[in-house]
């Protein structure tokens, strides 16, 4: 069996958790993830150590570039794609969109797609606006509530019944996440056209590729309009304020719903796919049975296997 290990920091670990989110499994005592890849285990460890383990180790270690002083950090070959950002898209008055819980096993995958005009453009660092994976929950929770007094969004939410379901009718995370991000942004458009409110196109974090994304939306028997710009790409976040406005508006819809959550199931519940996360849904069980577990978490997960069984 081969094996990789490769040194990242905490933005590149976070980077990782959210491209391997649809392979995540439990992982073992001080890892932030471990994901199950065909023909790799890639485990990731609070330390930063990732260690890739499989026959496919060399290769899925690579993806993950190191430079020449030895700290890891993803490739950024150029983007070639039609739908690549312009230069100067941190100018552009574009609406971004970026979606959060698809590697939780407790509560919903939610998405925000937001718009800030030229003139809040110029002050988005009074806002501290970033990739929410960098900010804290408490955070989080501070900040969010500014930012939905300043800015025009749309929220869409896929709770875990309804999840399961599309996932059981053989829907996979990317078309999902394609068709809420395609409702949020719609929402953001109906506002700005009421308000008679211009803009320069949209921008997703890119989790797909574009030709992916399109054959998504028409799966579902929708589809982009030619007339509207679009861009695409990794880590969008960091290249404009609208994505980072997305991002940590799209997490503070999560940490609601998971508090709701835990109320309603009168147990925490924690974020992840973690033991913690196996022992919460061994509470609800054993507290409120199989149905009701069912709705709360993403049931195919590898988490209900272990929950059940034991």
């Amino acid at each position: 069996m081969g094996q990789q290990v490769i040194q990242a920091d905490r933005q590149l670990l976070r980077s990782m958790e959210k491209h391997y989110a649809g392979s995540i499994q439990s992982p073992p005592q001080g890892a932030v993830f471990q994901a199950k890849t065909s023909g790799c285990t890639v485990t990731a460890y609070q330390s930063g150590k990732v260690l890739f383990q499989g026959k496919r180790a060399d290769a899925e270690a690579s993806k993950w570039g190191r430079s020449s002083s030895g700290a890891v950090r993803k490739k950024t070959a150029p983007v070639s794609h039609r739908w690549a950002p312009p230069a100067d898209i941190r100018s552009m008055s574009v609406i971004g969109s970026d979606e959060t819980g698809t590697g939780d096993y407790f509560g919903p995958m939610t998405v925000v797609a937001v718009h800030l005009t030229k003139e809040q453009l110029q002050h988005t660092e009074e806002l501290g606006l970033r990739d929410s994976k960098t900010i804290t929950d408490p955070e989080i929770r501070q900040t969010a509530p500014k930012l939905l007094k300043q800015c025009t969004y749309s929220l869409t939410i896929l709770r875990n019944e309804k999840y399961n379901e599309l996932q059981q009718q053989g829907m996979n995370q990317g078309r999902m996440k394609a068709l809420l991000h395609h409702e949020a942004i719609k929402g953001v458009i109906r506002k700005l056209q009421e308000s008679s409110i211009s803009y320069d196109g949209v921008f997703i974090d890119q989790f797909v590729k574009p030709e992916g994304y399109f054959n998504y939306l028409k799966q579902s028997g929708k589809q982009w309009p030619d007339s509207i710009p679009i861009y695409f790409a990794t880590k969008a976040e960091d290249m404009h304020p609208a994505v980072a406005a997305g991002s940590i508006l799209a997490r503070y819809a999560f940490l609601q719903e998971m508090d709701k959550l835990a109320k309603k199931l009168g147990v925490p519940v924690p974020k992840g796919a973690g033991p913690r996360v196996d022992q919460a849904a061994r509470d609800v069980l054993r507290l409120h049975g199989e149905e009701t577990l069912r709705q709360s978490v993403k049931w195919h997960f590898s988490n209900t296997d272990r929950v059940i069984r034991s």
